[in-house]
Formats: C-alpha cells, structure tokens, sequence
C-alpha cells in the first residue's frame, strides 16, 4: 500500500489521480491532500477518502471548514501545502499544481526525504539546480506524469542515458495549429480553451496554444533526463499519438503511444517500476486511427518555442522570469485583458529586459519571479492606456 499526499487535487491531474486511487485501492491510500477554493470538491473527496489533515488556498475558508470537520486539521495557503510535503507518514507527493505555487511543496518534500510524482513542471523550469540538487543530496526521485515526460521515462527504461542521442518531445500544437499568423490577431479565449486532443485545465491549455507549454516541457526533460539542450528536440504530431520518443546512439528510435489519457502516466509515476492494469473506455486502435503526421515546428509561427530554448540555455533566474511573466500575461488573456499575440510581445520583453543572476538559493527564485510578474503587469496596464 503506498500512502500518497495530492496537491492540486480539485484540478484536471488531481481528479485523475483520483480516478487511479479508485481503480486500485488495494495499491494506493490518500493520506492528505490539497485543493484551491473549490470546497465542494474539498467535501467530495473527504467524504471518500477521509484523510486526518489537508489544505486549501484561503484562510477564510479554513476557518469555516475547521467547523465543519472539527476533527480535521485543515491548514490554508502556501505553509498549508508545505506543511503537508514535510510529514513523515507518506511515501509519495503527487504534486499536480499550476505554476510557480508548486516549486515549494516540491522542494519541501525533497528535504524531507519523499519521492515526488510531478505534473508541475514549473516546479524545474524555475528552480531546476535547486531540485537537483536536493534530489542528489536526499537520494530521492522524480517520477514524471506530463504524458511526454512519461513516455521517455519509459522509453528509457533498461537503457542507459549515455547511450541517448536526442529526446524528441512531440506537441499537438494546440487549439490555432491550422491558423496563420495573421489569423492569430482576433482569437478569442474562447477559442484557445477548445484544444483539440486533451482535456487541461485553462492555464495549460493556453500555454499549448502559444506553444510556451512544450517551452517549459524543453527545460523539465533537461532536468530531468540530464542531457543538454542540444539533444533535445521537439517535433509536431497532431494526432497526440505517439506521446514522446528516444533516439539512441544507433539510431534506433523509441516511441510511446496511448490515447490521449492522462491516468495511464499518473499510474506509471505511483506504480514504476511494476504496471498495473488500466481501465480505458477506449484504448489505442491504430487501424482506426489510420495515420500519423509529424513535421518539424515553425519556432516563427511559434516564436515563444525559440525564446523558451534561448532563456534556457542563458540559465540563472531568467526561466523564473519567463515563467512569472508568462502566469501574468496568460492570466490577462483569459481575462480578456489583452490579445492573444500581446503574450508573445510581453514574454519577449520581460526576459530581455532582465538580467541574468546566478541562482544560489530559494529567494533568489521568489525575487526573479517577483520581477517578471511586475514587469509583466507593467507591460499590461500601457496595453489598456
């Protein structure tokens, strides 16, 4: 039985996980968990899977539900979350939050001495040394659940990463891949949240569409998988088929495929190294799916791609910049705030107006996203005058 800690669990990946609890519940047992300020969410899941301890955004809404669960010890806001990461009575965090909210908890869990199964991937994007770092010091592991991170997780497995010539991370390329540049202009928000294959959450859908979502997917498999820039590459695949793939020495290529399901890489995270079984309304029929397209990406069409490779590659506090600008600009668009092509321009500006500083600890991370949300609201309030 191993006993997990959720956070995000009101979100697209946390009633996932969920679902993966529920089809092996001889596998895996909810130990505490965490949601935002969906209360109803937060009663569902305590009343099927009654944990002792768990956490919401909100103080306000602790108070109240302090009351509620008189038993309970219901925590609120970033401590909340970080206290659930540093108990000892768990084997495994599921950290499926959004953003830079979920670098802490990570970090938490690490130092104190827990595997973490991650879906945040702003988590290595941000403080990728940092985490590191502390896995190497701890001895602990990141298990990956972004679908394309998984598929070269387990296409690596029983290989040797010496022997990888490149990663090839495939991208759907959102929900305006049939649109020109010009076609861009008057998108709507609307429009952006109808992506294609998968069923995400609005931030991330977002990201897909501006392509700033397979960006910071480049710099998780940098961190994760160790390999430099240069040996990873990414690659158009609409069909979201084929979820990512490993080329080796040889030049032998392997490939993960799977239907657009985001439990099977939830699953893997929690049981790996063993498989357990899976239940699928549909699993992969590739005679009904027919055929597969791939071509390389337009980093000109896609521009925040080419800026993404280039941010990480310069290092320092520059993709905490990127990132803190990019949960500002997106929010905006969502909002209705700004256009669509004004996220592009805004990230663009945000990370070449910082300078680059060395990251030697965790407020070095807070200070550069500080900045890139400051510079990011900046930019907006001159798009409104």
């Amino acid at each position: 039985m191993k006993r997990l800690i959720l956070l995000g669990a009101s979100g697209s990946i946390g009633t996932q996980t969920l679902d993966v609890i529920r089809m092996h519940p001889d596998k895996f047992m909810l130990t505490a968990f965490g949601v935002g300020r969906n209360i109803d969410m937060f009663r569902r899941i305590q009343a099927e899977f009654p944990v002792s301890e768990a956490t919401v955004e909100r103080e306000e809404d602790a108070v109240l539900l302090r009351q509620e669960y008189p038993h309970m010890t219901i925590l609120s806001g970033e401590e909340g979350m970080c206290s659930l990461a540093e108990r000892r009575d768990y084997d495994i965090l599921v950290n499926a939050l959004v953003g830079f909210a979920g670098f802490l908890p990570t970090w938490h869990a690490i130092r104190s001495d827990h595997d973490v199964a991650l879906a945040n991937k702003e988590t290595l994007v941000v403080g990728g040394e940092l985490i590191d770092q502390a896995l190497r010091e701890h001895g602990r592991k990141l298990l990956p659940i972004d679908s394309e991170h998984s598929a070269i997780f387990q296409c690596l497995q029983g290989n040797q990463t010496s022997q990888v010539k490149r990663l090839i991370i495939t991208a759907s390329g959102g929900s305006f891949r049939r649109l020109s540049r010009d076609e861009l202009r008057d998108v709507t928000v609307e429009q952006a949240l109808a992506h294609p294959n998968w069923n995400m959450g609005a931030k991330i859908t977002i990201d897909s569409a501006t392509m700033m979502n397979k960006g910071f997917e480049v710099m998780e498999a940098h961190w994760l998988f160790g390999l430099p820039y240069e040996q990873i590459d990414v690659l158009m695949h609409p069909e979201s088929i084929v979820h990512s793939m490993v080329e080796y020495r040889d030049h032998s290529v392997m490939a993960q495929l799977g239907n657009p399901d985001m439990r099977l890489p939830i699953q893997y995270a929690l049981s790996w190294p063993d498989r357990f079984e899976l239940e699928q309304e549909k699993p992969l029929d590739l005679a009904a799916v027919g055929s597969l397209h791939f071509s390389a990406p337009d980093t000109r069409r896609y521009p925040l791609l080419g800026l993404a490779y280039e941010t990480a590659k310069k290092g320092g506090t520059l993709p905490a910049v990127l990132n803190g600008a990019n949960e500002v600009a997106n929010l905006a668009f969502r909002e209705k705030e700004i256009s669509f092509l004004d996220i592009e321009d805004i990230l663009v500006r945000a990370v070449f107006r910082a300078g680059k500083k060395e990251v030697h600890d965790v407020q070095d991370l807070l200070d550069a996203d500080a900045w890139g949300r400051g510079y990011a609201d900046y930019l907006i309030r001159g798009t409104k005058q």
